[in-house]
């Protein structure tokens, strides 16, 4: 009785106007995701996983509700996607940087900047070069000011165009994707002020937001064709969920 009252909440949570759904369900007809993994995200979303927090609410177990590794909050679907401390120290992280990676790799692929085969086997480099074209990987922008956000996770210098590209990824839980795209707008407004005035160079702040079960929001596709290379929503949403159900299946294996 406790899981049929939770079917369908997913979909219930998504905002018309803002997230676009469409694009969010693609990755169940055109991802290419095994059955076990789409029944795993799919349960995930309808927040109908057997985390300790579902285990007490809802099917009233005699357990208590705190998350098995950090032993602080409620362990819920959200919190173990992407609000753990413990596994925000490498888990999120890896999850982040493999959706890095694919941009990275198109990116560069564009530009005529060597790459492997697949971009999988792709290890970024931390500066890649190009005739007028600097490709830079979470590195730092020294400012005469001090700016405390100065590393997104892409840079892209176009000396002849006098372009500077600014990308950032993140893979936050699917309920705050909006929220997090508005936020890492604003996030580097200050450093982007600094490279115009020092590089004399027009920038564009690009957040590329991917929801742990693979939402989107409707200016998505727009950012993405902003960044140079062939960019594909699915492959980065198949990234994104891949790497949440191995997040889930490692924790979920772990006593409660």
């Amino acid at each position: 009785m406790g899981k049929e009252r939770m079917h369908g909440q997913y979909p219930r949570s998504l905002d018309d106007t803002l997230v676009d759904k469409e694009q969010t369900y693609r990755w169940l007809k055109f991802g290419g995701i095994k059955r076990e993994t789409e029944s795993l995200i799919v349960a995930a979303q309808d927040q109908a996983i057997s985390t300790n927090y579902f285990k007490r609410k809802i099917l009233k177990e005699e357990i208590g509700s705190k998350c098995r590794l950090c032993k602080e909050y409620e362990e819920t679907i959200d919190h173990l996607t992407s609000g753990c401390p413990v596994l925000a120290k490498n888990e999120y992280i890896v999850r982040h940087d493999k959706v890095c990676m694919h941009l990275h790799y198109s990116i560069c692929k564009e530009f005529g900047i060597e790459v492997p085969d697949n971009w999988y086997s792709h290890v970024p480099k931390s500066v890649c070069e190009h005739e007028d074209i600097t490709v830079l990987w979470n590195q730092g922008v020294q400012t005469d000011r001090e700016v405390l956000a100065n590393r997104p996770d892409i840079i892209i210098k176009n000396k002849q165009k006098k372009t500077c590209i600014l990308i950032d990824v993140s893979v936050p839980s699917d309920r705050n994707v909006v929220q997090k795209e508005a936020e890492k707008k604003l996030k580097y407004k200050n450093l982007s002020i600094e490279i115009q005035r020092m590089w004399n160079m027009k920038y564009f702040v690009i957040p590329v937001i991917i929801g742990a079960t693979g939402t989107v929001t409707r200016g998505l596709r727009k950012y993405l064709e902003l960044i140079p290379g062939k960019h594909s929503i699915d492959s980065l949403q198949k990234t994104a969920i891949l790497g949440t159900s191995h997040i889930l299946r490692k924790v979920l294996q772990c006593e409660a």
